[in-house]
């Protein structure tokens, strides 16, 4: 049974009326203020609660609370996670005054989030990305395949994916350094080496894996949401020139092993119960491992804002919601694993692009400029933008709207930096 925060309830914690991270949320992450390893944490408003300054003081109960976060997980689980989020909302609430009214002990568990390092909040093993959203999957088939059905023959039979690379998922914040690759244009008659001309972000929402299964036994769709810790933003950058040349027959592999970024916060499905909704019809109906007999999509707003150097304020180039997907992360977790896939905690699932169906909605430039056929202009200089520039700062935010209050993410963002050189 999910543990969901009263719409009502209110902490002591000053709590802007807009914040992402207000009681009803305490997402999980991981902080460094000055310590050699990261420190577990819980948000709300402008600060983190130290997890295991709590429990060594006796305000947190429970076998598996640690300094880590990793631990946390390997030891508890998702279920450790709600309930230490359960004892750490009756200590935040307004009319408890266990931790409010000790100030000693209050200033050294709550630290404001200026005075700390955010880091990827979990160790992680592998980095699976999907393609669940049907309108940029159909996108793409226009463009690249005129002449053809835009959908591929399996597509709405089976959530696509791919391994990618985990060692280079990084915290928002990290600068993205422009990858080096092979690109061959159409005219051109072999290929050349340099840094990648169409730089560009995917909009995407993902999952980390609180739990491991044992090998050989799949996980029934029905109950893969034993085995998530919650959700983040995604941005799976994407060099489509480099992709293109190097994606048949294996799919991607440069092109996008570079870097995956990720906001720092674990929203807890418990925090996203109430914004749990129905996907979009599925036709023809699934077969029978993928059948959901609950809701699984998310109901939450997703925006794109791009700031180039010439520019004093970010300009908005995309909104839409991530209910747009086709694959719901249940139905992607339950299809992994059926062939008896193991999963570890910590293994990081992502939701491939999510694209509304319309122009403003699409989740990457690659939609947004139709290849690049349709720029997009800064408002503020007049600039175009075709795909990323160096210079260029990238930010993504996304939140469920709540009776008076958001559940958020905060946002993942990145500045481009130019491309190594070779010798």
């Amino acid at each position: 049974m999910r543990f969901v925060v009263p719409s009502d309830a209110t902490s002591w914690v000053e709590v802007a009326n807009d914040s992402h991270f207000p009681i009803q949320n305490l997402p999980f992450g991981s902080v460094d203020y000055g310590s050699v390893d990261a420190s577990a944490v819980i948000r709300i408003g402008d600060y983190v609660l130290d997890l295991f300054e709590l429990y060594d003081n006796g305000l947190l109960h429970g076998e598996a609370v640690s300094a880590s976060l990793d631990d946390i997980l390997d030891e508890g689980g998702p279920e450790t996670l709600s309930d230490i989020r359960r004892q750490v909302f009756e200590l935040l609430r307004s009319d408890n005054a266990k931790l409010r009214d000790n100030k000693g002990l209050r200033e050294r568990v709550l630290r404001h989030i200026d005075d700390v390092d955010v880091r990827v909040p979990v160790t992680i093993p592998a980095f699976v990305d999907f393609c669940s959203g049907i309108n940029p999957a159909s996108n793409v088939g226009k463009m690249f395949r005129p002449d053809m059905p835009p959908l591929l023959p399996n597509y709405r039979h089976l959530p696509v994916g791919y391994n990618g690379r985990a060692s280079s998922v990084v915290a928002s914040g990290e600068p993205v350094i422009r990858p080096n690759g092979q690109t061959k244009g159409a005219n051109d008659e072999l290929p050349t080496f340099g840094p990648s001309k169409e730089l560009d972000f995917e909009l995407e929402m993902g999952f980390f894996v609180g739990k491991a299964n044992e090998m050989g036994v799949p996980i029934p769709i029905d109950q893969v949401d034993k085995y998530m810790a919650g959700l983040v933003l995604v941005n799976d950058w994407s060099a489509r020139d480099v992709q293109r040349w190097e994606y048949q027959p294996l799919g991607p592999f440069l092109a996008k092993s570079f870097a995956t970024s990720i906001s720092p916060w674990i929203v807890t499905l418990d925090a996203l119960e109430p914004f749990m909704v129905k996907g979009p019809s599925q036709d023809p109906e699934v077969l029978p491992y993928l059948k959901a007999t609950k809701p699984f999509h998310f109901d939450v707003h997703l925006e794109v804002w791009l700031l180039t150097p010439k520019m004093s304020k970010p300009q908005r180039i995309c909104a839409t919601n991530a209910r747009e997907l086709y694959w719901s992360m249940a139905q992607q977790l339950a299809h992994q694993t059926c062939n008896g896939t193991p999963i570890d905690a910590g293994d990081l699932y992502a939701t491939g692009t999510i694209s509304g169906d319309q122009s403003g909605t699409f989740g990457s430039l690659l939609e947004l400029t139709w290849r690049g056929t349709q720029p997009i202009v800064m408002e503020e200089t007049g600039e175009e933008r075709r795909f990323l520039e160096d210079g260029d700062r990238l930010t993504m935010t996304g939140y469920a709207q709540g009776p008076g209050f958001r559940v958020g993410f905060g946002e993942v963002t990145a500045e481009v930096m130019p491309a190594p050189s070779f010798p």
